[in-house]
C-alpha cells in the first residue's frame, strides 16, 4: 500500500482503484508505479566511470587506413601524389601533432579525444538545422485504428516520455547495455552482480557476462535542452529541473505544467485535460509564426532573436527554452503517402516547428507520430532508446483510451504571447519566402522492396549492412559512372564520450564489384566471389569504426590540434584528395528497429543524396533525399531498385 493509512480490501480491484484515485488527487502521495517509466536495481549511471576510453588510433595505422579508403576515388597519378603526401604528414607535422593529442588526452581522462571537437563543429556550424542536420524518426502505427486519434496518442506519448524523464533525473533508468547473447546474460542475476560491484570496475564485471555497457552521457540533452543562435558559435541551454512542455498548434505556442508543485506527474485524465484544452482552442493560425525563424542560417537568427529579446521578449522565449520537450500537433494527415510523411517529419513548412528544441515529438491529424531532434548535443543511440520506450508502451500498456474522460484540475496551459514589431514581422515574412524556395529544391523518394530481408541476406552469408551500401554503390555508379566520397555513421558509444566514427563504405572491393556488375561479361559465380569478398571487408571496417580505430575522426582531431597550437596548417588538410573523400556526396545511415516506419535527413553537400536505410524482418527500405538542381532522388531509386534486383539474383543464383 502506498501513504501513511493502510487499508484492508476484500476486493483487490476496487482497492487499486482507490489508492489511483487517492494518488492522483493527493500529490504529497507519489504513485511510484506511476511516477516512474522505469525502477532500474541497476543505477543508470552505474557504468559510466568505468567505461573504457576512447582509443586514439595509431599514427601509421591511420594513414594506411586513409589512403585505402582513397584508392577507389583516385586515378593512378593522383593516388600517387596522395600516397607521398600522407607518409610526408606522418614523418613530420603528425608525428609532433599526435604527440600533443596524446599529451592533452592524458589530461583529460573524463571524457574522450573527439567530443569537445565535435560539440565544436556542430555548434559553430552557421548553416540552418532543418534539412542539414536534424534528422527524423517515424513510429510504426498503433495496430488499433482507436489509439491513433491525435488526442489519445500525444498524450500517451506526453505521459510516458516525462515517465521516461523522471526516471533518468532519479536515476533509476535502465543503464544502456549491449549484450551479446541477452538468454544467457538478460537477467535478474547481471544486475544483481553488477550492482554489487564499484562504479569503478562495475564495467569490467558486465564484460565477463559478454554485456557491453554503452555511454549515457549523452542523455542529459534530451529533455529541457534548445540550441541558442548565437553569433559565430552556438551554445546549448539546458534546464534540469523544467517542469513543463511546449506544445505547438497552427504556429501558435503553449506551455503547460506536466509536474505538481511537488514535483509529481500529473494524473492521466489532467495531461488528457491540458492537451484537450489546446486542442480546442479556436485562436486562429498564427500570422506570424515565430517557429519559422529556426529554419534560417543561424548567424543571422541570432541578430533576429536578439532583436526579439531586446523588444520585450526574453522572458517567454526563456520558457520556451527551458521546456521538457516540444510536443507539436498538426492539422495534416499523411494518408500512408510515404514521400508526404518524409517531407512533413523532415521539414515542413517550418511554420509549426521549433528546430532548436533539443527533441521534438510530432502527431499529426490522423494520428502518425513520429521524432526531429536537433543533432549537436547528441546522436542516435539516445533518441533511439527514448523512441522505442515511448513506443513499447504505448502501443502495450497505455494511460489513456478511447473512452478516458479529461478533467480539469490542474490546468495549466499557457499560450506564449510575443511582442513583435513590424521588424519581427518582416523577419518571419521573409523567412517564410526563403524557407518554401528552399524547400521547393528538394527531392525525396523512397524505395521498400520485398525481394530482399535481414534474414535472407544471412541465410547467404553476407552482411544486411553491406548489402544495402553495396546496393547504393551500384546505383550512383549505374547514374553516373564513378565512385564517390561514401559516408556511413558508426556509434562509437561503447566507450566513454564516445560519438561516432566514419565508416568509408566505397572501397576497391565494392569498385571491381560494381564495375564488373555493369560490365555484362562476367558470370554469377565471379559477382558472387567478390560480393563475398565486399561483405568480408565490410563487417571488419564497420568493426574498426565501432571500436573506435578509423582514420576520420582522428585526421579531425589532429587538424584541430594544429590550430589549438599555432601549427601552420598541414598541407594534407588542404590537398585534393583530403577534400574529395570528404565531400559526401552518398551520406549514408542506419535505423533499425521494429518500432520505426521511416527515418531521414537531407543530403549534406547540394551535389549530394541523404540517405536513411533499415533491413528489416521482410524487406529492405531507404528514404533518398537530394537537391533538384543536381539530383533528382526518383531516378536514383530506380537505380537503386536494380541494384537490389540485380544483387538478389546475384545471390539466389
Amino acid at each position: 500500500m502506498i501513504g501513511a493509512n493502510k487499508l484492508v480490501c476484500k476486493n483487490n480491484i476496487v482497492c487499486q482503484k482507490f489508492i489511483q484515485q487517492r494518488n492522483f488527487t493527493n500529490k504529497n502521495v507519489k504513485d511510484v508505479n506511476y511516477q516512474y517509466l522505469q525502477r532500474s536495481k541497476l543505477p543508470t549511471m552505474h557504468f559510466q566511470k568505468s567505461l573504457p576510453r576512447l582509443p586514439i588510433p595509431d599514427l601509421s595505422k591511420t594513414g594506411e587506413r586513409y589512403l585505402k579508403a582513397l584508392r577507389p576515388l583516385l586515378n593512378d597519378n593522383q593516388f600517387e601524389e596522395a600516397n607521398k603526401r600522407t607518409y610526408n604528414f606522418i614523418d613530420k607535422e603528425g608525428k609532433v601533432l599526435q604527440e600533443k593529442l596524446i599529451e592533452k588526452d592524458k589530461k583529460n581522462k573524463h571524457t574522450s579525444y573527439i567530443s569537445e571537437y565535435w560539440f565544436d563543429l556542430y555548434l559553430r556550424d552557421r548553416s540552418a538545422l532543418p534539412i542539414n542536420y536534424n534528422p527524423m524518426i517515424v513510429f510504426q502505427n498503433d495496430v488499433r485504428p482507436e489509439y491513433n486519434d491525435q488526442l489519445i496518442r500525444s498524450t500517451n506519448i506526453l505521459i510516458t516520455a516525462v515517465r521516461f524523464m523522471l526516471s533518468l533525473r532519479e536515476q533509476i533508468l535502465e543503464p544502456e547495455v549491449y549484450h551479446l547473447n541477452p538468454k544467457k546474460s538478460d537477467t535478474p542475476m547481471f544486475r544483481t552482480f553488477t550492482r554489487m560491484l564499484p562504479e569503478a570496475i562495475s564495467w569490467y564485471g558486465a564484460y565477463l557476462m559478454k554485456v557491453f555497457p554503452l555511454d549515457m552521457s549523452q542523455f542529459v540533452g534530451l529533455f529541457g535542452a534548445t540550441r541558442l543562435p548565437k553569433i559565430n558559435k552556438d551554445v546549448i541551454f539546458r534546464d534540469p529541473t523544467s517542469k513543463h512542455v511546449l506544445v505547438q498548434k497552427q504556429g501558435n505556442l503553449y506551455v503547460f505544467d506536466v509536474l505538481d508543485a511537488n514535483g509529481n506527474l500529473l494524473s492521466p485524465q489532467e495531461m488528457l485535460g491540458n492537451l484537450d484544452k489546446i486542442m480546442n482552442d479556436n485562436t486562429p493560425a498564427a500570422e506570424h509564426p515565430l517557429g519559422i525563424l529556426t529554419t534560417q542560417n543561424r548567424d543571422e537568427w541570432a541578430k533576429q532573436r536578439a532583436h526579439l529579446e531586446s523588444t520585450g521578449n526574453s522572458e517567454v522565449l526563456r520558457k520556451l527554452d527551458s521546456a521538457i520537450f516540444n510536443l507539436i500537433l498538426d492539422d495534416d494527415k499523411i494518408n500512408d503517402d510515404k514521400r508526404v510523411l518524409l517531407r512533413k517529419y523532415l521539414h515542413s513548412d517550418g511554420t509549426n516547428r521549433w528546430f532548436d528544441k533539443s527533441l521534438s515529438m510530432i502527431v499529426t491529424s490522423d494520428g502518425v507520430a513520429g521524432v526531429n531532434f536537433e543533432h549537436s548535443w547528441g546522436d542516435g543511440v539516445a533518441v533511439l532508446r527514448v523512441f522505442q520506450d515511448i513506443y513499447a508502451e504505448t502501443t502495450k500498456k497505455p494511460f489513456i483510451h478511447p473512452d478516458t474522460k479529461p478533467v480539469d484540475s490542474n490546468i495549466s496551459v499557457q499560450k506564449l504571447e510575443f511582442k513583435l514589431d513590424d521588424k519581427s514581422k518582416h523577419f518571419i515574412d521573409n523567412a517564410k519566402k526563403e524557407y518554401k524556395a528552399w524547400c521547393d529544391t528538394l527531392s525525396i523518394d523512397y524505395i521498400l522492396y520485398e525481394g530482399l530481408n535481414k534474414a535472407a541476406c544471412k541465410k547467404f552469408k553476407v552482411s544486411p549492412d553491406c548489402i544495402m551500401q553495396l546496393s547504393f554503390q551500384a546505383a550512383h555508379h549505374l547514374l553516373k559512372g564513378n565512385f564517390v566520397g561514401t559516408y556511413e555513421s558508426c556509434s562509437t558509444s561503447a566507450f566513454k564520450h564516445g560519438r561516432t566514427e566514419t565508416m568509408r563504405p566505397c572501397t576497391d572491393q565494392t569498385k571491381a564489384f560494381c564495375e564488373n556488375l555493369h560490365s555484362n561479361n562476367t558470370s554469377l559465380d565471379e559477382l558472387r566471389a567478390k560480393l563475398t569478398e565486399c561483405s568480408k571487408m565490410h563487417s571488419e571496417l564497420i568493426k574498426d569504426a565501432a571500436m573506435g580505430q578509423g582514420f576520420d575522426r582522428h585526421m579531425f582531431a589532429l587538424m584541430k590540434m594544429a590550430e589549438d597550437n599555432n601549427i601552420p596548417r598541414p598541407e594534407i588538410f588542404d590537398s585534393y584528395e583530403y577534400k574529395f573523400l570528404n565531400k559526401s556526396i552518398l551520406s549514408t545511415s542506419t535505423l533499425s528497429s521494429p518500432s520505426v516506419m521511416a527515418g531521414g535527413f537531407g543530403p549534406v553537400v547540394k551535389e549530394g543524396f541523404g540517405i536513411a536505410y533499415s533491413a528489416f524482418p521482410d524487406k529492405l527500405g531507404a528514404a533518398v533525399a537530394s537537391y533538384k538542381p543536381h539530383n533528382d532522388s526518383s531516378q536514383y531509386i530506380e537505380a537503386l531498385h536494380k541494384s537490389f534486383l540485380d544483387i538478389t539474383k546475384i545471390l539466389s543464383g
